[in-house]
């Protein structure tokens, strides 16, 4: 085989193997989207805790107000978050081994 015929066939195989990947990458694509729409979902919450971390008189204006306008109700998400908090800690131990 002269040079000529195998650079020909190696641009050959080149280009079979390139749209091969290109249908694989599309076909990949196709499968991924509900983990992609669930990392944008995780990706919002995690921002808006951000936000509220770089915000702390917000979450304190917010609690002031709703233990003033209805302390019952605040009290009773307050211990619902309790709840909530104590259950992540134990689960969060359970997973990762972490106190």
């Amino acid at each position: 085989m002269s040079l000529d015929g195998r650079a020909l066939e190696l641009a050959t195989r080149h280009a079979t193997l390139r749209a091969k990947l290109d249908a694989q990458r599309v076909e990949l694509a196709r499968h991924a989207w509900p983990v992609e729409k669930a990392l944008d979902g995780a990706d919002k919450v995690r921002n808006g805790v951000d936000w509220l971390k770089a915000h702390p008189e917000v979450v304190v204006a917010v609690t002031a107000t709703v233990v003033v306008v209805s302390p019952r109700r605040a009290w009773r998400w307050s211990k619902r978050g309790y709840m909530l908090w104590r259950g992540w800690q134990s689960l969060r131990v359970a997973l990762l081994g972490k106190s």
